[in-house]
């Protein structure tokens, strides 16, 4: 890993802090202020919800860029991109994340755009895995995964979400607009190898595009014990082209596979947004995601920081929070404890895609995170 200094943050964005972490490597410098060792002990009862929901799992975007297209995301051209002066810095991040610790947080996921465009994941990881969170997870595209995958995992990430809308060539290239499937599928096997498991597949199902691949994809779960995980396409794209005609929703999806297979739902107590189905007889499973036709907002334990350090409660919300602002007080730990108490307890029942009020967030989600 290379060394990380204050020579990675951008002139206006210095810290107003200066830490080296003792423990870590001699080539390896954090940059971070650890907050109080008494902060956040009942840490459990401070991030409940008004709903009752703990609080403990963070989504952190460390960017809004992307080396794909994806039909249901962005546009083939001109997408507005952050300035690089408006994403938080690694040590920005890695201060609200032992904040977010402190007040209970213990799984952490790194997202985008697509993560691995961010130079440097590996410290960030790094730093983060300092922090003791138990799981540090990242959702990426695969195409810049296969060359680093060892190099995350030594760095202490855990396992990998890969998403991949089509396991056949010509219509990989379709949904995706660039990239490759070969690619993807070097990426798993790489994952694979270097233990960052269990591997993950999303897959975004629309109606029309790829939803004649479920079977294709449920075949693919038998063949490399892979978890497939289906997702309902999202009112989140940049282009504005969802319509709810194209979600293929979990009861259909439930109805094509149990024609085919025999299957049996997997009964969990924790909070998860998938459900999940094992297979039987073939020592695999399937999840289906159906944050349109089945939310799990009575169990949401999910909180999110965007790359440009807004604090998001719900990805359909519209309320955001900046964090990254309150960098420039000396004061800073106590008014981000604050900002997310407040964020945590205006948190909503749920969303209302479907409803005639819903609106759209104004960001997509590769501005969100994903």
């Amino acid at each position: 890993m290379r060394k990380v200094g204050t020579d990675m943050l951008n002139t206006a964005d210095k810290p107003v802090f200066e830490t080296k972490d003792l423990t870590a490597p001699s080539h390896v410098r954090l940059i971070g202020k650890k907050t109080s060792s008494k902060l956040g002990q009942n840490s459990s009862e401070l991030l409940v919800d008004c709903f009752g929901r703990i609080q403990n799992d963070l989504r952190i975007s460390v960017t809004d860029n992307c080396n794909l297209r994806c039909i249901y995301c962005l546009p083939e051209e001109g997408i507005d991109l952050f300035k690089k002066k408006d994403i938080m810095s690694f040590e920005q991040i890695t201060a609200v994340a032992r904040i977010f610790k402190n007040l209970g947080v213990n799984r952490v996921r790194l997202t985008g755009g697509e993560p691995l465009m961010r130079r440097g994941l590996d410290e960030l990881i790094y730093g983060l895995n300092a922090i003791g969170f138990e799981d540090i997870s990242l959702t990426t595209n695969g195409m810049n995964l296969a060359g680093q995958a060892l190099r995350l995992k030594e760095a202490g990430l855990k396992r990998v979400n890969i998403s991949c809308d089509s396991l056949n060539k010509e219509k990989f290239a379709k949904i995706r607009r660039r990239g490759n499937l070969d690619t993807v599928l070097k990426a798993m096997d790489k994952s694979e190898e270097a233990n960052l498991l269990p591997v993950k597949i999303n897959v975004v199902v629309i109606r029309g595009v790829n939803d004649d691949e479920i079977l294709d994809f449920i075949r693919f779960a038998i063949k490399t014990k892979r978890c497939v995980r289906f997702i309902e396409y999202m009112p989140l794209d940049a282009t504005g082209l969802w319509n709810r005609e194209k979600v293929v929703t979990l009861n259909e999806i439930i109805k094509c596979v149990s024609l085919a297979f025999p299957i049996q739902e997997e009964v969990t107590a924790k909070p998860t947004p998938a459900r999940t189905w094992n297979i039987l007889g073939q020592d695999a499973s399937f999840g289906i995601i159906a944050s349109v036709s089945e939310p799990f907002c009575k169990s949401c334990n999910r909180l999110r920081l965007t790359a440009d350090g807004k604090l998001k409660s719900c990805l359909f919300g519209q309320a955001e929070y900046d964090l990254k602002k309150l960098f420039s007080r000396g004061d800073f730990e106590q008014r981000i404890i604050d900002v997310i108490n407040t964020a945590v307890k205006a948190k909503g029942s749920g969303h209302i895609i479907g409803r005639p009020e819903f609106r759209k967030p104004a960001r997509t989600m590769s501005k969100i995170g994903g």
